[in-house]
């Protein structure tokens, strides 16, 4: 049970936060700690008031532990990780057919650039405005936006109205990402942070199911223009099927959200906001809800003092963003931390489709023969696909082992990830390829899994969303530079294939190196 005493008033205060340089003792130090939690960014010299507020909160969900809703969010909102895996390779299987089918005029990798931007555009804006208004609304429209321009995009009668509409599927899906992590994490008891990695399972289960509805969709006759025939609208539906198949199930996804969930904003969003009184009312609906207990009232949040910093006085202005871009450099350890995660975000963004942009040609040139049918390229996307969902599972286990924990789980995904992209430069025959293809879906998201799940872990969580957004930024940006790159660059040279798994071996360095080590801390 959480302790009844009183929390002490530190908010008269800045200077609590330096009991471990000398200074006077830290004010979590002589607060009960009643389930013996540490926050993660508990003893930097961040306000007191919200250090000690926040402790409490993390109290009350740890008081309160696992219930339904949290199994509610864990579906919900990895149909939103799903979604964001999709959409991503929703535009590469349907941009060749409709490229042909619009008279091959414009520019060929358009539609990876559409996506992409629309992806960087949206991670920055919903990121942004999540911290600015909350996290709810960002929830509940971001996958709307996504699933009606999929479904436009589906009946669009030129390449550049298609990738103003692929762009738009973007917006909406890549902010919706930066809320699924933010979101859930922002509700989950301490025992239970590694659950946030294991979810990201939800991003190979989304990559299956675009590889099977493209299997569906591009393989019939009847649906697909043969290469020797005009193509037009009435002999190429295959990609739109696609597109509107997509849409739809994205669609019901976005309404289950709302009518399953019926998400309350999240109670670390509030206590930014200085509204100990939601805060309060949110946990005792959970409790009376699921019949938990919770010892939290207002009376203790409000003797912790007033938090200060999270927001500007003007919420829509550029005062405010300010706000929450400083916030992710307030101390020296914080600052680095934000940095290695963005240069982090960064390498994987340019390393995993400049490595299959590149390889096709390298391996031509080499000799290998990976001529397979259409049935059978769509069999063996499906198949890697599928392989890449084990890898978040396999890191969920492993990041909650003490020996390992966030960062060198993040290291053994990224070196075995590299290691197999060096021995992927062998390859020859098309059962090669394919085994190699499932071996690196399932190990780089082993990697990929845990840095989704540690990134919201250490963020400061009044600027959580800002800086989750501008790291999936980082990733976006470089995802447009690889397909830019692919067009331009010689694609028969090994190079590239080698600076891609150098990037690896720098990820897992970076990683093992991380300022923060999540395991056994509550997120702040």
């Amino acid at each position: 049970m959480s302790s009844t005493k009183e929390a002490p008033d530190y908010s008269s205060s800045h200077d609590e936060g330096r009991a471990f340089r000398g200074g006077p003792p830290h004010p979590l130090a002589a607060h009960g700690d009643s389930f013996g939690g540490e926050d993660i960014l508990g003893l930097q010299d961040l306000d007191p008031a919200m250090n000690l507020k926040m402790h409490l909160v993390n109290d009350a969900i740890d008081e309160i532990g696992w219930t339904p809703y949290h199994t509610k969010l864990f579906f919900l909102n990895g149909f939103g990780y799903a979604v964001d895996s999709l959409i991503l390779l929703l535009q590469s299987v349907v941009a060749g057919p409709a490229f042909r089918e619009f008279g091959k005029v414009g520019y060929e990798k358009a539609m990876t650039i559409s996506v992409y931007v629309g992806m960087l555009v949206g991670a920055l804006f919903w990121g942004l405005s999540a911290d600015v208004v909350g996290r709810r609304y960002a929830f509940n429209i971001s996958l709307l936006v996504c699933s009606i321009s999929a479904i436009i995009a589906g009946g669009m009668p030129s390449w550049a109205s298609l990738g103003f509409f692929i762009a738009m599927v973007g917006f909406g899906g890549g902010g919706n990402l930066i809320m699924d992590t933010t979101v859930f994490l922002e509700y989950l008891p301490s025992s239970k942070q590694w659950v946030l990695t294991l979810m990201a399972a939800w991003w190979g289960f989304g990559q299956a199911i675009t590889g099977f509805i493209a299997w569906g969709f591009l393989v019939p006759d009847k649906w697909n223009c043969k290469p020797d025939e005009l193509c037009t609208m009435k002999n190429n539906m295959g990609w739109r099927y696609v597109m509107f198949t997509s849409g739809a199930l994205v669609f019901v996804m976005s309404v289950l959200r709302v009518t399953v969930i019926r998400l309350r904003e999240t109670p670390k969003y509030l206590l930014g906001s200085g509204d100990d009184e939601r805060v309060v009312q949110t946990f005792q609906f959970l409790a009376s809800k699921y019949n938990r207990p919770c010892s939290l009232t207002v009376a203790k949040l409000g003797a912790c003092g007033p938090v200060a910093g999270a927001h500007s006085k003007s919420r829509l202005s550029l005062d405010e963003t300010m706000v929450h871009l400083r916030g992710l450099f307030c101390t020296k350890k914080i600052a680095i931390s934000t940095l290695m995660i963005w240069l982090s975000w960064a390498m994987v963004g340019l390393a995993y489709p400049l490595f299959y942009v590149f390889l096709p040609s390298y391996l031509a040139s080499r000799g290998a023969n990976l001529s397979v049918s259409t049935f059978d390229q769509w069999r063996n996307y499906a198949l890697t696909n599928v392989s890449s969902i084990f890898g978040p599972i396999l890191a969920g286990w492993m990041c909650n082992l003490p020996l390992l924990g966030r960062r060198y789980t993040m290291l053994i995904g990224a070196f075995t990830t590299a290691a197999f992209f060096f021995a992927y430069t062998s390859v020859r025959t098309g059962a090669q390829d394919v085994g190699f293809s499932c071996a690196i879906g399932f190990s780089l998201n082993v990697y990929y899994g845990t840095l989704y799940a540690y990134t919201p872990e250490v963020l400061p969580s009044a600027h959580r969303a800002t800086g989750n957004g501008v790291a999936v930024a980082c990733n976006r940006i470089m995802g447009i530079l690889s397909a830019v790159i692919a067009t331009v660059a010689n694609t028969s040279t090994s190079a590239p294939i080698y600076i891609c798994g150098g990037l690896l071996v720098a990820m897992g360095l970076v990683s093992a190196v991380f300022p923060f080590e999540p395991y056994g801390k509550r997120s702040s």
